[in-house]
């Protein structure tokens, strides 16, 4: 097996970039989209990200992430983030080496910070992985999700200093 390449999305990684973000949406345990991705539309949504990089291995795409502004005008220096691993590969840590390919790309995008909005409690992967990175946990938003059950969930927003001057 090969190690794990992070590199920007090429248009032909567009299908397994959509089936992967598409089961995390199906899923119904970490992303607030309830829609899918078509392929009328997968294209622009990846498109239209500050940046988008994937995961490779051995050929095949088995993660992605996007990165683009938390909001804009004078908080456009904030920058959020999206992470997918396909399901029959997860647990070999691709995860990670997206998250931390993405602060790199997000510092060389001129972000300097990186918020996370609603890291939802159950996603105890997620949220362990964060803090080992050293973003920030600023808080709980009680009941901030509703997942695939219609259970809501809370959430966690957090924030990693990309500028180096505050921690």
């Amino acid at each position: 097996m090969q190690k794990i390449r992070i590199r920007q999305y090429r248009e032909e990684d567009i299908p397994a970039m959509m089936q992967i973000w598409n089961q995390v949406v199906e899923e119904g345990m970490a992303f607030p989209q309830t829609e899918n991705l078509t392929q009328d539309d997968a294209g622009a949504f990846f498109a239209g990200q500050t940046y988008t990089g994937v995961a490779e291995l051995d050929g095949c795409i088995v993660g992605l992430y996007i990165l683009h502004p938390n909001n804009i005008g004078r908080v456009g220096h904030i920058g959020n983030a999206s992470y997918a691993v396909d399901r029959e590969i997860r647990g070999m840590h691709i995860g990670e080496q997206l998250v931390r390919d993405c602060l790199e790309k997000a510092k060389e995008s001129g972000f300097r910070i990186l918020q996370f909005n609603a890291v939802v409690e159950s996603n105890v992967h997620a949220l362990h992985l964060y803090k080992r990175l050293g973003f920030v946990d600023l808080g709980i938003i009680p009941g901030g999700f509703r997942n695939r059950d219609d259970v809501y969930e809370d959430i966690h927003v957090m924030y990693y200093d990309l500028s180096g001057t505050r921690t």
